[in-house]
């Protein structure tokens, strides 16, 4: 492929770069979207089961507000929350309900169905059965290959920004205002390499879940964006806030979401003697803000002496449960579990970064030209927690601001003459990658994990580190493929989040340090 000339370049498919790239080619703008995956229909939106945040009966941005900081542990960013609780409604409205028309639940008169999840004071969260962020995305991405001003690239993986700094053959040009001018991909399908020039760049490449040895992210969610950003020279802030959700299915096929919406509707918690545990943990029981529920769930693991505990929803009518909850029903009975006669074996897993590429109201980075929307970026939404169901509304939010925000800039920009990409020819040993992985994964999630000590942290950067330098070097003298990329970009991440992690000291929300 040859070189691309674009207005905008959106890296990153799921919602907020589809949001992103459809607002901006809705003001005329040419836009190229990037995805590694081989459809479009990619990323963490896919796998969000309970809904979205709107306006519940007897509701108000106000208190909204409130939730999102009692959740956040008051360490939110408020101009970001006044924004997310006013206009997230309004463009549910607009967007998702009237354009797009999702197939959200409703009820015999046709009015929206609202449920609860935890920390939520009203029944504001709309959803589409337990698949909410599938049919977003569907209606989504639909409209965005309806549109004729977005071209679609599918199965190229972004490698770094290019920016003035690090890219330019003009030395001269490290003085000027850091900025960003596109980036380089590699097509996945022949690995051959080029670059994209963009008058404006919006990163949208979603979370770093599978850095964690257990994750309910997919296998792209290794936190590609953070890291190439953070080579730019982006600033980052708030990365050692990971939320574990608290209930993930403990089986041997891997960690799968037990929607929080389950919880929402009644679901208990009980231990390995059949006891529930939640109260002796906090006034609202199973709807206590994630971060609670979770480390509750990893205390009475230990005290107990078992690899799980249950979730038990069974108590409801069967009919009720498989239409409620069908796609959940499904998984689980396919892997030899009914929810609607037993209990669900969870464990708490690597979920959601509630900080990342640090990013004013309209999405825009410390580096000019550069936004980040979604889960790669920190907004200040979530403070140092999450509240249920508002990562799909901040996606909605900052993706359509920045892909308008963008689209509005009409200054003709400089594009300096490029470096070539050198290419090397020394095939990749997988078994390295392999065992670079684990490194990784057992790293984070015995160190750097739900519960976490000084030592802990001080031993994992010493082990990433080094890692990381050996990675480098053979990144540097290897044949580029998408997995060394990867193992490139997820040591990177881990390192990021230790550091960050060493260097708050205070115990809140996500960033529990144990004395």
């Amino acid at each position: 492929m040859n070189d691309i000339n674009v207005d905008i370049l959106v890296i990153g498919s799921g919602l907020s770069g589809a949001i992103a790239a459809l607002s901006a080619a809705e003001e005329g703008k040419k836009v190229a979207l990037i995805t590694k995956e081989l459809e479009a229909l990619g990323g963490n939106t896919i796998w969000a089961q309970g809904g979205i945040a709107f306006k519940g009966n007897q509701d108000s941005p106000l208190k909204f507000e409130k939730d999102i900081f009692e959740a956040g542990n008051n360490n939110n960013h408020k101009p970001a929350v006044k924004q997310i609780s006013e206009l997230g409604p309004k463009l549910i409205e607009k967007i998702l309900v009237n354009q797009c028309q999702v197939p959200f639940e409703r009820d015999k008169d046709n009015k929206l169905i609202y449920t609860s999840e935890a920390a939520h004071s009203a029944k504001r969260i709309i959803h589409c059965k337990d698949q909410t962020g599938l049919q977003i995305h569907n209606a989504v991405i639909k409209q965005v290959k309806e549109n004729s001003n977005i071209t679609i690239y599918t199965n190229h993986t972004a490698i770094d920004l290019l920016t003035y700094s690090h890219h330019s053959v003009d030395t001269s040009d490290i003085y000027k205002t850091p900025s960003c001018f596109g980036a380089v991909l590699l097509n996945n399908l022949n690995n051959k390499t080029c670059k994209v020039f963009a008058n404006q760049t919006i990163l949208a490449t979603g979370g770093l879940g599978q850095t964690y040895l257990h994750t309910t992210n997919p296998m792209e969610s290794r936190g590609d964006g953070i890291a190439m950003a953070w080579r730019a020279g982006a600033r980052c802030v708030n990365l050692h806030y990971i939320q574990f959700h608290p209930t993930a299915l403990y089986h041997n096929k891997g960690r799968f979401l037990i929607s929080e919406a389950l919880r929402g509707e009644g679901a208990k918690l009980y231990d390995a003697n059949g006891l529930q545990f939640m109260k002796k943990f906090h006034k609202n029981e199973e709807l206590a803000p994630r971060d609670v529920v979770a480390r509750a769930i990893h205390s009475t693991l230990i005290k107990t002496n078992h690899t799980c505990v249950y979730l038990d929803i069974s108590h409801k009518q069967s009919d009720w449960i498989k239409n409620r909850f069908p796609h959940i029903y499904e998984y689980c009975f396919n892997n030899g579990i009914d929810i609607t006669k037993e209990q669900i074996p969870v464990v708490p897993a690597a979920h959601y970064s509630c900080g990342g590429v640090s990013v004013n109201l309209n999405g825009e980075t410390s580096i000019k030209r550069l936004y980040a929307i979604g889960e790669v970026a920190c907004t200040g939404v979530h403070g140092s927690n999450r509240l249920a169901s508002t990562s799909l509304l901040e996606c909605l939010v900052w993706g359509h601001i920045s892909g308008k925000n963008a689209a509005a800039d009409t200054t003709v920009y400089h594009t300096p003459q490029t470096k070539n990409w050198e290419e090397e020819n020394v095939p990749i040993d997988p078994a390295l990658i392999n065992q670079d992985w684990l490194t990784i994964k057992n790293t984070m999630w015995n160190y750097v994990g739900l519960v976490r000590t000084r030592e802990r942290l001080h031993r994992a950067q010493d082990i990433l580190r080094n890692l990381q330098y050996d990675v480098e070097k053979y990144y540097q003298t290897s044949k580029l493929t998408p997995e060394i990329i990867g193992v490139r970009n997820g040591v990177q991440v881990a390192v990021a989040i230790t550091s960050s992690a060493l260097e708050d000291r205070i115990s809140k929300g996500c960033h529990y340090i144990e004395s």
